[in-house]
């Protein structure tokens, strides 16, 4: 009765920080982008190579992947003209081919943006908003950029490579948090390019890309969206299917490392119950609130050996998050905490909650050593009080 009555209080405090840190409301409760990309009953319909479509709510990355292994070049090129936003986010599609839909799509969708933003039928509010939306729109167009997946639907959604996934030897995929959208993934976007810039310095053989991957519905601000675990739930098959279709269509010498942070570790333990060893070969949470799970164990045996989490810098806010979870509110127990059983890394160093991927901390240096398979000059966690935090690079080559 007592450890019940903790955990109440605990789930009150939880229920009054995020009220207190930003109120929430009905209208703050997002309804998740779900489902096949847009245009799919189009690209269902369509009979230009005289037989049916893959369906991209039905078929698997593998089968997806097959399909478009047996096209001619042009026949390639067709759909990708004709079906752009299917081809371009369709998980199991040859990437290069992805990169082309995208840039077709985008540049279409910039295009319709600014005709609504010169329409004076429009509401100003409206035509500011269609303004920042093909600005964004065109940022993305920039020559150079490998956007490898691009939903404009709700509040948008993407996912770009830096590097190039054709030669890469190591791949690690960056899952970001609340707030991050199609217009505001400039912080995601900049951990993923210094995670790649620190793993090319350690392992430049390895010629590393990284992908930052915005292909869920994320909370807004601190509301009940963030602190319940639906909008995770809707994007745990999102991620789990991209990691199929990483896996279907590259050749790193292992698979991807993924790191998930904030409400993207919420996101990954959501997965982490279905994750195989040929999606993942490491899962590093980072400013964690806490991924639903109990202890560690619960993931699956293929991926616990690798479950990575990162210790908290003492000026991150979400230490002031209780680690409880009681009627879907809360996300449980803190992942770097000793008794989870996670390998625990050092983050001396780091500052604030967004600022583990900064160059020059030993978050940093720990998450490029992950990512390339350096094991062994992973620097782990220094115990706290009277628990002793085993070597975290135990049993690891």
């Amino acid at each position: 009765m007592r450890r019940f009555k903790r955990t109440l209080t605990a789930c009150a405090l939880v229920l009054a920080t995020v009220a207190g840190t930003a109120g929430w409301a009905a209208g703050d409760v997002q309804t998740a982008v779900t489902g096949p990309p847009p245009g799919t009953a189009a690209w269902t319909a369509d009979r230009l190579l005289g037989r049916p479509l893959p369906d991209p709510a039905a078929a698997t990355p593998e089968q997806v992947a097959r399909f478009f292994a047996g096209l001619t070049a042009a026949q390639r090129t067709a759909l990708a003209e004709r079906h752009p936003l299917v081809v371009g986010g369709l998980d199991g599609a040859p990437p290069e081919l992805r990169y082309a839909a995208n840039a077709r799509a985008l540049t279409a969708g910039r295009d319709r943006e600014l005709a609504r933003a010169a329409d004076p039928e429009q509401p100003e509010g409206a035509r500011r908003e269609a303004r920042a939306r093909a600005a964004t729109y065109d940022g993305l167009l920039t020559p150079g950029r490998r956007v490898l997946a691009f939903d404009p639907r709700g509040r948008g959604q993407v996912a770009e490579v830096y590097g190039d996934l054709r030669t890469a030897r190591r791949v690690a995929v960056v899952v970001p948090g609340s707030d991050t959208d199609l217009a505001s993934y400039d912080v995601a976007a900049g951990m993923a390019r210094d995670l790649r810039a620190e793993m090319t310095r350690r392992s430049p053989e390895d010629r590393p890309a990284v992908i930052v991957w915005v292909g869920y519905t994320t909370p807004v601000g601190v509301g009940w969206d963030a602190a319940t675990g639906h909008l995770a739930d809707e994007g745990a098959p999102r991620l789990l299917r991209f990691l199929d279709g990483l896996a279907a269509t590259t050749r790193p010498v292992a698979p991807p490392s993924v790191f998930c942070h904030s409400y993207g570790s919420v996101l990954c333990g959501a997965a982490a119950h279905r994750l195989t060893g040929r999606q993942a070969s490491d899962l590093v949470v980072v400013a964690s609130p806490g991924m639903r799970l109990e202890h560690a164990g619960q993931v699956p045996v293929g991926a616990r050996a690798r479950l990575w989490a990162t210790a908290r810098n003492a000026t991150d806010w979400i230490s002031r998050i209780p680690p409880v979870e009681l009627f879907g509110l809360g996300h449980g127990a803190d992942p770097a905490a000793p008794g989870f059983g996670a390998r625990v890394v050092a983050s001396d160093r780091a500052e604030g909650h967004t600022g583990y991927f900064a160059p020059g901390t030993a978050s940093l240096s720990n998450y490029a050593d992950i990512a390339v398979g350096a094991y062994g000059a992973v620097t782990c966690a220094h115990p706290t009080g009277d628990t002793a935090t085993k070597d975290c690079r135990h049993g690891l080559a």
